[in-house]
């Protein structure tokens, strides 16, 4: 055996007979299937990467003094320089591709670390559901898993509470004996659920007292019986080349509607049960919801520095870099990305510890996320106006330059100021997937709302900010000075 996980084990792991859909068809095997085989194999070189042998001490480490290595994602840091490590292992692995893998494996490594930290905060469901979960983590942790998560409701109709929508849509708790529960009914986004060998079941969405049938948490395996994975299309299937759609047609981690139709769930994997109350504080009473939120910034700081080095790229192949309104966009833009990237270091160094452990400073976490949600799409927007129009009139496909009538017309027509034809092309075709493509679209959607709407994030910043210290300043300011002063002051 390897001493840790490599990318041969991972895609050998995905052919264990689960149920995906795309097309009107049942997927034979995902690993080769012409909608999700790129992807797959994007995934499993993540695991590559981390096994190689110049990589093993920055990706990894052994948990327990063992000698199998696990990646640094689940590790969790005891000091702020820790923390710093651990950090620099994800940022690797989000430079593999340049930060358009958003639910990567440490992903939700990230959120179980969190999650374990507050273990104590499972015990107010019972031991037997913390021991579960402490029990799992071990599990999963050890073998490194890539596992998915759904933890919202379908929007169906959102006038009504989620207790109130049709029968077996939402997923639900509908029988339980000695052995577990069952559940049936849907729930989203199942990012990466085609890539990943268990899906993590929860409910980030508030519930409430009568609604204890949809209070549950568990996990898993993606092959488990009655689990159906309903893709979305596939932007893979849709690339014609990866000199057309160089990101597109490897880095779609595709989203999907995972419906369980009445999927028996064993008692050690179920962490809550019936507790409504327990599915939000398995978020925020522990470092869940700050953890994995902070991995997501580490992975946006990298997919940032790309867009501005992209932007850069961009002006000087139109020859605009040199023009002063044109720097100073580009100033902003660079700007903007050490802004983003400064918070990420704050919120390192202004942790604290929870017990043993330490977490990342959950204002300054949320403070990240309520300005990069608006940050994001300006910034597409941004790049759009310096392109002009240099993404429109490009060759339909790589196949234009192998025709020989209309190539000499590709080389006049497709000049640049610092590269050959083929290069300005190849350049502007992987600017536009990245920007203006239908998975450059999915993406600008997702950085707005993976987090939740705006109104969400802000929510979480106006609770976590620290209003007495602002409150006192202003009350401090109030008392040093009075009517009374007023009124002697003007009789001199």
């Amino acid at each position: 055996m390897a001493i840790c996980k490599t990318g041969s084990e991972h895609l050998a792991s995905l052919r264990d007979g689960r149920s995906v859909h795309i097309d009107g068809a049942l997927v034979p095997d995902v690993t080769v299937h012409p909608a999700f085989r790129n992807s797959v194999a994007s995934a499993a070189s993540l695991y590559d990467f981390q096994a190689a042998p110049e990589n093993l001490e920055m990706m990894t480490f052994a948990p327990n003094g063992t000698n199998r290595r696990t990646n640094r994602a689940w590790q969790i840091p005891k000091t702020h320089a820790e923390m710093v490590a651990r950090r620099k292992a994800l940022t690797a692995w989000a430079e593999c591709s340049y930060g358009f893998m958003g639910r990567s494996p440490d992903h939700l490594a990230s959120a179980l670390v969190g999650q374990r930290i507050g273990l104590d905060v499972f015990k107010r469901g019972g031991e037997d559901r913390a021991k579960a979960f402490a029990d799992y983590f071990d599990y999963a942790s050890s073998n490194d898993l890539f596992l998915t998560y759904v933890i919202i409701n379908p929007q169906a109709n959102r006038s009504k509470n989620w207790g109130e929508q049709e029968d077996d849509l939402v997923a639900r708790i509908v029988d339980e004996d000695s052995t577990g529960v069952t559940i049936r009914g849907a729930k989203m986004m199942g990012t990466s659920s085609i890539m990943a060998n268990e899906v993590f079941v929860a409910n980030l969405q508030p519930l409430q007292a009568g609604e204890e049938a949809l209070a549950f948490c568990c996990a898993l395996e993606m092959n488990a019986k009655g689990l159906r994975v309903l893709s979305r299309k596939s932007y893979e299937a849709g690339a014609v080349s990866v000199y057309d759609n160089p990101l597109s047609s490897r880095y779609d981690e595709n989203d999907a509607v995972i419906y369980f139709d009445d999927v028996k769930v064993p008692w050690d994997r179920l962490f809550v049960h019936r507790n409504v109350d327990l599915c939000r504080a398995q978020f925020h009473d522990t470092p869940g919801h700050v953890y994995q939120n902070y991995q997501s910034q580490i992975r946006l700081v990298v997919k940032l520095k790309f867009l501005v080095g992209l932007a850069h790229k961009l002006c000087e192949t139109i020859g605009t870099s040199g023009m002063p309104q044109v720097k100073e966009q580009l100033g902003r833009l660079a700007a903007n990305v050490g802004m983003v990237e400064a918070m990420l270091h704050g919120m390192e160094a202004s942790g604290e510890h929870a017990g043993d452990y330490w977490i990342p400073n959950r204002h300054h976490l949320y403070s990240s996320q309520v300005i990069t949600q608006e940050l994001y799409p300006r910034m597409i927007n941004t790049i759009r106006e310096l392109a002009g129009g240099a993404f429109i009139m490009l060759p339909s496909s790589f196949r234009d330059w192998d025709d020989p009538t209309i190539e000499p017309i590709i080389r006049k027509t497709q000049r640049s100021a610092t590269l050959t034809p083929e290069e300005k092309v190849k350049f502007l075709k992987a600017a536009w997937d990245a920007i203006g493509s239908e998975f450059g679209s999915r993406h600008t959607q997702y950085e707005m709302f993976y987090a939740g709407a705006q109104f969400v994030t802000a929510g979480h910043s106006f609770r976590t900010y620290g209003w007495t210290s602002s409150a006192n300043l202003v009350d401090k300011m109030l008392a040093g000075f009075s009517l009374d002063d007023a009124r002697t002051a003007a009789k001199h």
